[in-house]
Formats: C-alpha cells, sequence, structure tokens
C-alpha cells in the first residue's frame, strides 16, 4: 500500500469512529510505519520529534480503537504497537521473554495455508468461528541468549 493509499484507509477507518486523521495521528502512523516493528511509546517518542507524551498516548488509544494500530503484549512493563495487519501484510511475533523485544516474520504461502487449515480444525471441534489468527512464538532473542 502506498504511502497516500494508507492515508486514505487510516482516514477511512477513523471517520468510520467518529475521529479525524490529524496531523499528530500522522506523525504517529508515520512513526509506526518507518520503525517496520512494534515498538514501545518510548521507542515512538524517541524517533517522532515534537510529539507530547500524554498525546502519544491519548492517539493510540484511538488509532487502536478505530483499527488502525494493535497493541502487541509482552511480558515487560512495555506494550508494543503495530499499523495493524488489515493495513500492512499478515504476519507473526518473535516475543524475547528476557528484554520484551518484538520482530515481525512471516511464513511462506505453502506454511501459512497448512498453519491456517490446522488452525481452523481446532476451532471447529470448540464450536469457535475463526475471524483470523495471530501467532507469537517466545523464546530468547539472540541478543539475551
Amino acid at each position: 500500500m502506498t504511502g497516500d493509499e494508507l492515508d486514505d484507509e487510516i482516514a477511512a477507518l477513523l471517520q468510520r469512529a467518529d475521529q479525524r486523521y490529524t496531523k499528530g495521528r500522522r506523525a504517529l502512523v508515520a512513526a509506526l510505519r518507518a520503525a517496520g516493528q512494534p515498538v514501545t511509546i518510548l521507542q515512538i517518542l524517541d524517533a517522532a520529534d515534537g510529539l507530547a507524551q500524554s498525546s502519544v498516548y491519548r492517539n493510540l488509544a484511538a488509532l487502536e480503537e478505530a483499527g488502525v494500530v494493535t497493541r502487541v503484549i509482552t511480558n515487560d512493563e512495555f506494550a508494543r504497537y503495530e499499523l495493524a495487519e488489515r493495513l500492512t501484510e499478515h504476519h507473526h511475533h518473535l516475543i524475547c521473554s528476557m528484554c520484551g523485544d518484538v520482530f515481525d516474520f512471516s511464513l511462506g504461502a505453502r506454511t501459512e495455508a497448512s498453519l491456517d487449515k490446522a488452525l481452523h480444525r481446532v476451532a471447529d471441534d470448540a464450536g469457535f468461528t475463526v475471524e483470523a489468527h495471530r501467532l507469537d512464538l517466545v523464546g530468547t532473542c539472540p541478543r539475551c541468549d
């Protein structure tokens, strides 16, 4: 998705949530897009000059509610944030249980299809209707190993 297409999609999502795509939200989205992986609020503040911490908290909450941003929960005290999959591409996460860093990874089409099929079987057995899936692998990153 190009930058303009992304902005148009985000503006539409925010409009459906009775929100506006403000200058601060655009700067926040730009920081998330540039990061290329889930980041903490502190990392966002370091990357995006001029954003106030209170504004980042408020805007992340609004963007998450509108479906623009996804919060990735780790085992440390800081959640990570990224653009929602609907705006980027389907992927999964490697989560370090020591430092809490989160790294994105993708599977090949054949592996993804097999995983999806297996997950749907599990859901069907439980009478559960699947909308999407997320896979988080928790372990230790090379830096902490």
